[in-house]
């Protein structure tokens, strides 16, 4: 078995690496919905079943502001009314989608904006607005430690870093889940296996809703299926309530936007050049 992400799992299917998983074995909620109306949509693969879903927020460190409180995609844009240096991902992935949101475009029509060039050029011109500002990061255990160090004011983030940071560690960091952008990792069975029949009962097993829900106990990665989210409690460790972390509630996703595996894998090259060429200016 193997763990991937949406684009490499729909590469290794499309190339006849994995074990194709039919969706009808996979087990119902307990209320008898079947699992494919249980998973959160996009979340069940020709090949591969969503065992967490993760996501890219950003966060502030609350004792540096003392007025008025970050709580959108547009304030990490607003430099006037929220001073400061930015952290961002070195990478245009989120911070296209983000840079829209910011100017106005609505969730269900971001990635069709994107997929024209005037959509682009107007992405980059919200970029362009807080461009000076930007501290961009490449590896996840930096933005915690950006905020820690007072380095930003406001960071983009991975929600996991940021829960170890404010759950763990007892940081003052406080997560902006409006406009948040999951993606989801995924089990799958490499074809050719000698244990096909007990990986595919393994993934039936693990993915099932209870099996989802006491994972959340762990990490704050939420589970792909609806029916787990009211079974979630407490970190096994720390005994923290687990909701208020989680990407998938139903609050928490209200303003979420899916990343869509589809545009990224047909446009990223291009606009990794794009972004490229945009830093160095």
């Amino acid at each position: 078995m193997v763990d991937l992400e949406p684009g490499d799992a729909q590469r290794a299917c499309d190339e006849g690496l994995l074990v194709e998983i039919d969706p009808k074995t996979l087990p119902a909620a307990p209320d008898g919905t079947p699992a494919t109306d249980d998973f959160l949509p996009g979340t069940i693969m020709p090949c591969a079943v969503s065992s967490i879903v993760w996501s890219t927020v950003y966060a502030y460190d609350d004792s540096k502001f003392s007025g008025a409180k970050p709580g959108s995609i547009a304030d990490f844009f607003d430099t006037k009314k929220f001073p400061g240096k930015r952290g961002l991902r070195k990478t245009p992935l989120v911070n296209l989608e983000w840079a829209l949101m910011a100017d106005g475009v609505p969730n269900s029509e971001i990635y069709e904006t994107l997929g024209t060039s005037a959509g682009v050029d107007r992405a980059f011109r919200k970029l362009d607005t807080i461009k000076k500002d930007v501290v961009w990061w490449e590896a996840g255990a930096q933005p915690p430690q950006m905020l820690a160090d007072g380095e930003v004011a406001m960071a983009s983030a991975y929600n996991g870093r940021l829960f170890n940071a404010i759950v763990k560690e007892k940081k003052p960091f406080v997560i902006v889940w409006d406009g948040q952008i999951w993606a989801i990792d995924l089990y799958a069975i490499v074809k050719g296996s000698p244990n096909v029949k007990e990986a595919l009962e393994f993934v039936k097993f693990s993915t099932d809703t209870q099996r989802l829900a006491d994972q959340a106990r762990w990490i704050s990665y939420g589970p792909a299926r609806k029916s787990s989210i009211p079974l979630i409690t407490t970190h096994a460790e720390t005994g923290d309530p687990m909701m208020p972390h989680m990407p998938t509630t139903p609050e928490h996703m209200k303003t979420a936007l899916a990343t869509s595996v589809e545009f990224w894998a047909d446009n990223q090259d291009e606009l990794n050049e794009r972004f490229t060429t945009w830093l160095a200016k």
